[in-house]
């Protein structure tokens, strides 16, 4: 049944969620220029610190309040969120930074918008925006041109899909969570399941721990902290707010993001092309925020439930 809310409500849910979307989007591109940091560090064993980091600040808090996930079915959905959106995103990206350039690995996962505008709808249980849909492909081609096509070899473009997968179903899975657990709780227990799955990755792969050098313990504090506690925050809550198919359109800011780090780290001014995917995106994602018709109002339900 649709939750009816007051229009000054709707609005203001609508605006937080799209500030929130946006600001998630831009700390997440970032991720894609610092994980070049970390490309010497052990892999996985990186990975556990990270989203240990981000554990210990969200879980204290989600354990105040005496809601817990329930059932198989949450449980099982978290587990899920953790090895393919977490673990398996951040896997995809370093091993795709490994093979091929950020160009390439950005324009690949700039993608996520066109398939969360059919595919969030789907999940949460309404049609699909023709409005969103065209923003979302306006919004994909502004981010692949943004970055360029860039470089790199079949290995590459394969786990920049594994990274385009992981980003969708970051999302796809949490919104059956969100009504009930909300944004908190969500990010806090699929942080924490994240660590054990990558713990044992690294003993399966042979990784010997090591302290990090002061640039590694910035980059892996940075993405604890930032990316991993406050983007996750951000992005969950926005999902339940405006819905996975309008959020997704911010994904389109991905690749922005990475171009601007990797000019602000060295990596060179941007070119004529990459501004006008950046103004592409931005195109994008004003068309599509806003669409008429069926409004998303998971949020409503999410906030009763906090």
């Amino acid at each position: 049944m649709e939750v009816m809310t007051r229009p000054a409500e709707r609005a203001g849910a609508d605006a937080r969620g799209i500030a929130g979307a946006a600001c998630a989007m831009v700390l997440i591109g970032t991720l894609m220029a610092v994980s070049a940091v970390l490309g010497g560090y052990p892999l996985f064993f990186g990975q556990a610190v990270r989203y240990g980091l981000a554990a210990l600040i969200l879980l204290p808090l989600a354990l105040r309040d005496p809601l817990r996930p329930r059932g198989v079915r949450e449980w099982a959905l978290l587990t899920a969120l953790a090895a393919t959106g977490l673990a398996g995103f951040n896997y995809c990206l370093i091993e795709a930074a490994r093979s091929a350039d950020p160009a390439t690995v950005g324009a690949v996962v700039g993608a996520s918008p066109v398939i969360l505008a059919v595919a969030g709808p789907l999940v949460g249980g309404y049609r699909p925006s023709g409005r969103v849909l065209l923003a979302a492909a306006a919004d994909a081609a502004g981010a692949a041109l943004a970055n360029g096509l860039g470089d790199g070899d079949l290995r590459g473009l394969l786990f920049s899909l594994g990274a385009l997968a992981g980003e969708v179903l970051f999302s796809l899975l949490a919104v059956p969570l969100l009504p009930r657990l909300g944004p908190l709780r969500v990010s806090a227990y699929s942080t924490a399941l994240a660590v054990p799955l990558l713990l044992a990755a690294a003993l399966a792969a042979g990784e010997a721990p090591r302290l990090p050098s002061p640039g590694e313990g910035a980059a892996l504090g940075y993405t604890g902290v930032v990316i991993t506690a406050g983007a996750f925050l951000l992005w969950f809550d926005a999902l339940g707010r405006i819905g996975p198919d309008r959020a997704a359109l911010f994904g389109g800011l991905i690749p922005v993001s990475a171009a601007a780090t990797g000019a602000v780290l060295g990596f060179g001014a941007p070119s004529g092309g990459q501004i006008l995917g950046c103004l592409l995106v931005g195109l994008g994602v004003t068309c599509g925020v806003s669409p008429p018709g069926r409004r998303f109002t998971l949020g409503a339900a999410t906030s009763r439930n906090r």
